[in-house]
């Protein structure tokens, strides 16, 4: 019976793969008990593998509970927000599972964002800590100048790699009061986990992102939200990866750990599944293919479409026979390009791809890893997820094939956009999270993406609201309009283009406009291409009409 009415509840259930539970009693104890559990079942095993220097699940556990009670004797108690500033590295490992053990919430910060970005973050989450590394000191040192944080702890990434000395805070020129990381964690000889009588309904993790206005928000998730999400992300690969013995189990870890999709699928898979992450803290093709050439077994490896057109298209891929050293490869983040799937499965990759959010801990749909794999779709709803295709005026079910707003509701939705009630009112109602993407839903129920409400942009895996960029560019004091468009791209999935009208009499080159935008926004969101006009698409409201901007290129491209 409970089968029965579960079926006709989510008819796509019947695809799944063998072994994928229906449905599953996720576990009500805080995260940082998935560490704690990998740790004494497989205490020798290698948690981390960074240039060349590895870490045991039991270190790494005890190095936690150090660093936590450091942070406990620091002031840093229960609810208060600490910023992750921080590339992967075991410093990032630490610092997180540290954090949640003692309460605090995680706010994970992108390093390649300028003081600006920065200062926004720590003012919408009333930031009491930040830990960062040398590498963006440029940006913190006037951050902090700016805005108060309380405790600022600083690291080099080279402390933890063996054979290379370790900085000092004199080396680093850090300013009064800072912390350097590593002498906060050898003071502290307290390696007994702090039992603080942790809730999985605190929250844990607030990951940024945007909306319709393109002002960044905060999406708080709580514990219950990652433990539901790491363990349906063992759940779902188990099929493939199951079988593989715990001393092979390995992840390529080149994802970011500052977006919540690196964080679960990669980081906490692996601590789950107790496989050596093996960590690089950006991606370079050169030291990309020079460290899997170290590894004869990755068993998995999730990256962006950005990530796998930059493997597929290099020779050293065949060279090092990449489909038979890595067991898994999954895509998120974004669409691949059918031409870049097709040259990953001409290298015997086994490969597949999902869709998900911040809102929604990156998990919600997936392709099935063994079964039945659609082009173009991002699959079926994954384990407890329920999904509808609404009509977006009227919010009703629309006919099944029929285009409408994609929403869901599931374990992994978020709690709410942090200190942001009106805007958690416009996308969470009655628990159905509405994503803003347009899609439908085939006869067998697999999900295809068609567009987007919003107007956000996914160039290389990183998400990019063009409102944000106008607002940039309108600053500039010889632009009277600008309306920036994610256009198609081979190797970037979409790339931001800038359309702009100068203010009379004024002359303006493409070159001003970028050097422009890279003083006020991080790297990636700066337009790679510029176009001047006389008048922009705009409703009689004055609306951008962006759709019209971004249907002219799609035909150049299709007439060349």
């Amino acid at each position: 019976m409970f089968t029965s009415d579960l079926l006709e509840r989510r008819p796509w259930l019947k695809y799944y793969d063998i072994g994928v539970p229906y449905t599953l009693n996720f576990p009500r104890y805080p995260a940082p008990d998935i560490l704690r559990a990998t740790a004494n079942n497989h205490p020798t095993k290698n948690a981390m593998w960074f240039y060349g220097t590895s870490t045991t699940f039991w270190e790494l556990y005890l190095k936690v509970n150090r660093f936590a009670n450091a942070l406990i004797e620091l002031g840093v108690k229960k609810g208060d927000r600490v910023g992750l500033l921080l590339p992967n590295c075991p410093q990032f490992v630490i610092s997180f599972w540290a954090l949640l053990s003692v309460g605090a919430i995680v706010t994970n910060m992108n390093p390649m964002y300028t003081t600006e970005e920065l200062k926004n973050m720590v003012e919408i989450t009333g930031m009491k800590g930040l830990i960062t590394f040398d590498g963006v000191l440029p940006n913190v040192i006037p951050l902090t100048d700016q805005v108060e944080i309380p405790l600022v702890i600083v690291t080099k990434l080279t402390d933890f790699v063996e054979g290379v000395p370790t900085s000092t805070p004199e080396i680093l020129g850090l300013k009064d009061g800072w912390r350097h990381f590593s002498q906060v964690l050898d003071n502290c000889t307290n390696d007994v986990r702090p039992r603080l009588g942790l809730s999985h309904t605190d929250p844990a993790v607030i990951q940024f992102t945007g909306g319709t206005t393109g002002v960044p928000k905060g999406a708080t998730l709580s514990h219950a939200n990652l433990v539901a999400g790491i363990h349906e992300c063992a759940m779902w690969g188990d099929c493939l990866i199951g079988d593989i013995a715990i001393e092979r189990r390995t992840a390529f870890c080149v994802l970011p750990y500052f977006h919540i999709y690196g964080e679960i699928c990669q980081m906490g898979w692996s601590i789950f599944r107790a496989a050596t992450q093996i960590l690089l803290p950006r991606f370079e093709l050169t030291e990309v293919f020079d460290t899997l050439a170290k590894f004869e077994d990755i068993t998995y490896f999730a990256a962006v479409p950005t990530m796998l057109t930059a493997i597929a298209n290099d020779p050293r891929a065949k060279e090092i026979d990449f489909g038979r050293r890595c067991t898994f490869v999954c895509n998120g983040g974004g669409p691949c390009p059918l031409s870049t799937i097709e040259k990953m499965l001409d290298l015997n990759v086994f490969y597949s791809e999902g869709w998900g959010m911040s809102e929604t801990t990156s998990l919600g749909i997936s392709n099935p890893v063994l079964g039945k794999v659609k082009p173009l779709s991002i699959g079926l709803p994954v384990i407890d997820c329920d999904v509808r295709i609404v009509d977006p005026d009227t919010g009703e079910d629309v006919p099944q094939g029929q285009t409408g707003e994609l929403v869901v509701k599931s374990p992994y939705v978020m709690m709410g956009y942090w200190n942001n009630p009106e805007e958690t009112a416009k996308q969470l109602k009655d628990g159905w999270l509405h994503t803003g993407d347009l899609a439908y839903m085939d006869e067998e129920y697999y999900v295809f993406i068609v567009d987007r409400t919003k107007d956000m942009i996914i160039a290389g895996g990183y998400n990019i609201f063009p409102a944000e960029v106008d607002g940039v560019i309108f600053g500039y004091p010889k632009v009277a309009d600008v309306m920036c468009v994610g256009i198609p791209d081979d190797y970037r999935g979409e790339t931001l283009k800038a359309y702009i009208v100068p203010k009379p009499g004024e002359t303006i080159t493409e070159e001003e406009i970028i050097t422009f935008c890279r003083q006020k926004l991080a790297a990636y969101k700066v337009p790679k291409m510029v176009e001047f006009r006389t008048e922009l698409p705009r409703s009689s409201v004055g609306k951008a009409l962006r759709r019209i901007l971004r249907e002219e290129e799609i035909a150049k491209k299709q007439s060349k």
